[in-house]
């Protein structure tokens, strides 16, 4: 049992190369994929299929149409840049303003939404009946060629329209608020025919599975793909190899879809009390299509009927998305410590709102989590204590048995309950520590709200590693000292390598956020202080007997 403290470390340091090795594979660089054809950008057979409860029979047209007579409308709000074609009025290209590539270009906003390259935009429109309907491939007209938010103006409404020559009028607006990344989208139609008019709206995300890495760290790859919420399941990743597999089919109220990256996602939002239908495709050139469909809406000659959805295409927000839809926020993926992680997150928010810097946010949090264990890590210390003063009675056991184990351990049992001294009290800070730690990673990793957020000095982004590795080698100094607190194992083999354990650490921690490993830091450097005090008052009371 005095070995486990020594399991335990070979343990983290596995389960940690194991989380690497899967980032790897799951992902990591592909293969560069075959250039794509300049009509891959439009793929046939990319509206949704017919659906089986429709009895009046829906048509879908299964050919690509030319771009001719399509433009571009130009619409810029404070935090959005976007291009909208009049060919389907899809959302083509969407830039966040205020979120900058890189440190280092800083004029050089996201492209969240783009027709170039990695695929990704929004689509919407109609799967009609017997009359023909608006979709993706429709030519819509526009009254002008840009529309801006002014000084003074909180709403700005770009409308597109529809006719189909017989009567029916359709005019998709969509709608931009100051300050959001929430566009709302309202589809009129107007039937002034003399026959009743039905049809399907429906809202898709369709993306080209991303063939780079988007990140330069190899410990900060996360999930990019779909993403499913019902009312059944509140959260369930739609990876791009699934889509490939099989078609999905599903209903659900209150639903949603979403296609997600590191740290910024684009979801449609049905409106919540349509029993709405969720499906996915793949089409050719690894494009691949995530949307929802309306039950039929029926609009009788003469009147009018505007349907509803809305889509978010941000950063991910948690508390802004949290107002959005149920289940929203957890985009921000936490994993399955989500339980800790958000308290933690939540403690992160407190003392960065009193600090307005997430290094002293991250330093403050590690304190709290220290003061919530302190009674547990003193009782851990003063085990560990009392191990190290037992070390010259245990290597005399040790000498006196040789190799025979079973007597050795005996003894060694008798003399920890002589002494009374738990073996295995010294492991419980780690045990502690490890759910923590997992959990804090994925707190740095995935909130847009530290994503190039910068400390002091040379820390300009706690995001990302140190740039200078200063970091990471305190903490394999810092693990060091702790290390020679310790009692060592009887063991002379387990001895010599946990000698090496600090260098691992320092190694893998290289690597990891900075903000992880000055979290680790300054639990290292607390957990020294108060591991050397109850130390010495132990060393003190012993020369006093």
């Amino acid at each position: 049992m005095d070995n486990l403290r020594f399991v335990l470390f070979v343990f983290f340091i596995f389960l940690s190369f194991l989380l690497w090795e899967q980032w790897q594979i799951d992902y990591g660089p592909k293969p560069q994929a075959v250039a794509q054809t300049d009509g891959a950008s439009r793929p046939a057979g990319d509206l949704p299929q017919r659906p089986s409860d429709d009895e009046s029979g829906v048509t879908v047209h299964t050919e690509a149409p030319t771009q001719e007579g399509s433009r571009r409308i130009r619409v810029h709000t404070d935090v959005l840049s976007l291009e909208i074609d009049t060919r389907g009025g899809d959302l083509r290209q969407l830039d966040l303003l205020n979120y900058p590539v890189s440190k280092e270009q800083p004029d050089r906003p996201v492209r969240l939404l783009t027709d170039q390259g990695d695929i990704f935009v929004a689509q919407s429109g109609f799967i009609g009946a017997a009359q023909q309907v608006p979709n993706h491939h429709s030519l819509w007209q526009a009254e002008a060629g840009e529309y801006r938010l002014q000084d003074g103006q909180d709403i700005l409404r770009v409308p597109l329209t529809w006719t189909d020559g017989q009567g029916v009028t359709v005019t998709k607006t969509y709608i931009l608020r100051r300050g959001s990344y929430l566009i709302d989208m309202e589809q009129t139609i107007d039937n002034r025919s003399n026959t009743n008019w039905t049809g399907r709206q429906y809202m898709q995300l369709q993306r080209k599975e991303p063939t780079s890495a988007q990140e330069d760290s190899q410990f900060i790859r996360t999930y990019t793909g779909g993403v499913l919420h019902t009312e059944d399941k509140s959260y369930e990743k739609i990876a791009f190899k699934d889509m490939a597999s099989g078609n999905l089919d599903a209903k659900s109220r209150q639903g949603w879809i979403a296609m997600i990256q590191h740290y910024f996602l684009a979801a449609w939002v049905p409106p919540a009390e349509d029993e709405s239908t969720f499906y996915t495709k793949a089409l050719a050139d690894r494009v691949f299509v995530i949307g929802a469909y309306s039950p039929p809406a029926e609009v009788p000659a003469g009147s009018s009927q505007t349907l509803k959805a809305r889509l978010f295409a941000g950063p991910k927000l948690q508390h802004v998305l949290e107002g959005i839809a149920p289940g929203l926020e957890l985009t921000a993926d936490f994993g399955i410590l989500t339980v800790i992680a958000k308290p933690i997150y939540w403690l992160l928010e407190t003392f960065h709102g009193f600090f307005n810097n997430w290094g002293w946010a991250i330093i403050f949090v590690t304190l709290v989590i220290k003061a919530l264990f302190f009674k547990l890590s003193e009782a851990s210390y003063r085990s560990m204590a009392n191990m190290r003063k037992l070390q010259p009675k245990l290597v005399e056991l040790k000498e006196r048995y040789g190799e025979d184990r079973q007597r050795y351990n005996q003894a060694m049992m008798e003399l920890y309950r002589k002494e009374k001294v738990n073996p295995l009290g010294g492991c419980l800070p780690i045990l502690v520590q490890i759910p923590v730690f997992i959990s804090l990673y994925w707190v740095l990793v995935e909130s847009v709200d530290l994503r190039q957020a910068p400390f002091l000095l040379w820390l300009d982004d706690l995001s990302s590693k140190d740039p200078y590795f200063v970091l990471p080698l305190i903490m394999g100094v810092s693990m060091f000292i702790q290390q020679r607190l310790n009692p060592p194992p009887t063991d002379p083999i387990q001895a010599r390598v946990m000698q090496f354990f600090p260098l691992v650490f320092t190694v893998f921690f290289l690597f990891f956020p900075s903000g992880l490993v000055l979290y680790w830091v300054v639990n290292n450097i607390l957990s020294i202080i108060q591991q050397w005090y109850i130390t010495r008052q132990i060393e003190k009371n012993t020369a006093r007997a």
